[in-house]
């Protein structure tokens, strides 16, 4: 099968032979209509977008030769290595040697090699951090990833905070403040942008400094790089809140209603999403007789009992001029 060639019209200009100048922009078009070539990677087909003459067949595939079902397989038969990662100072480019004292088919090696081996994961392990910068970098990430994981935050939510502290390396925000505190609010700020909140109390129990700074760092840092984060929705934390008071289905779907209630007549503003939270699942289930205690749930919520009783009145007197409505 004779194949027909693809003609190139310039936007721009022609090759400068002197300086081997190559055109700035470059259009595939159809020989036949004029018509835009598109590529279908899926057929490995180059054909015309208005006529549908295919202009080449039988591209090469250049993906894998196998099928993948999950994440776990694709990273098992995968013969480039890791994927990048923020989480990371170096974003995984660099060797790492394990920490197993065993040779390449598992079999122990002698002490002499296990010191020689040492000696190299020491030198490999200073060679990895060249500068200050990225000792900074290092301890950081490691302290977000380690608190993500106490939190149960997502990967999506991990990279982010990752991409957030090494902007504020770059704008050079850290100096005068801890490594700890901008970590923590970098994360923090992460779990907001992405839908997934957990209150400033539940991040300082798993950080190694105190709520406050924690907070002065989140608005430092939301300030200084332009972080467009709207306040929390309270309905976000009912899924975590119920998860860990272990109530029914029912109570959760009441606990929504009543927040859903509370934002239309706007009873919720000003208020913190959390202790909403709270109330709407206290209010719940002693609405679906499983009657919680004010204790129990302000421990889930990390906030007070009294916000608990206050934020409780609030939203029954909201659901009840709805339904007198």
């Amino acid at each position: 099968m004779n194949k027909i060639s693809i003609e190139h019209k310039n936007h721009a200009g022609t090759r400068d032979s002197k300086n081997n100048v190559p055109d700035e922009e470059t259009h595939e078009i159809c020989p036949e209509c004029s018509g835009r070539i598109i590529h279908d990677e899926e057929h490995g087909e180059s054909a015309c977008e208005d006529c549908g003459i295919v202009l080449d067949e039988n591209a090469i595939d250049r993906g894998p030769e196998w099928r993948s079902f999950d994440s776990k397989e694709t990273a098992n038969q995968s013969r480039v290595g890791a994927p990048l990662t923020h989480l990371m100072h170096d974003k995984g480019l660099s060797t790492t040697i394990g920490w197993q004292n065993k040779d390449a088919k598992g079999n122990p090696i002698s002490s002499n090699r296990r010191a020689q081996l040492q000696r190299l994961r020491t030198w490999d392990e200073r060679f990895r951090t060249k500068n200050a910068q990225e000792r900074n970098l290092k301890q950081a990430l490691g302290e977000i990833d380690r608190m993500a994981s106490s939190l149960d935050l997502p990967e999506n939510v991990r990279e982010t905070a990752g991409v957030l502290y090494r902007r504020a390396v770059e704008e050079e925000l850290l100096p005068g403040r801890s490594i700890e505190s901008m970590a923590t609010a970098s994360l923090y700020a992460a779990a907001r942008q992405l839908g997934s909140p957990r209150t400033l109390a539940e991040f300082a129990t798993v950080s190694r400094v105190e709520e406050r700074p924690i907070h002065r760092a989140y608005r430092y840092i939301s300030r200084e790089l332009g972080l467009e984060i709207e306040p929390a929705d309270p309905v976000q934390y009912i899924p975590q809140f119920a998860s860990t008071l272990d109530v029914s289905d029912e109570a959760e779907r009441v606990a929504r209603e009543l927040l859903e209630t509370a934002k239309a007549q706007s009873v919720h503003s000003g208020k913190s999403p959390s202790g909403l939270a709270g109330a709407a699942l206290y209010a719940a289930t002693h609405l679906t007789n499983e009657a919680l205690t004010q204790e129990t749930v302000s421990n889930a919520a990390h906030v007070s009992k009294v916000t608990i009783r206050n934020r409780y009145q609030e939203l029954l007197e909201a659901q009840g001029r709805q339904s007198r409505e």
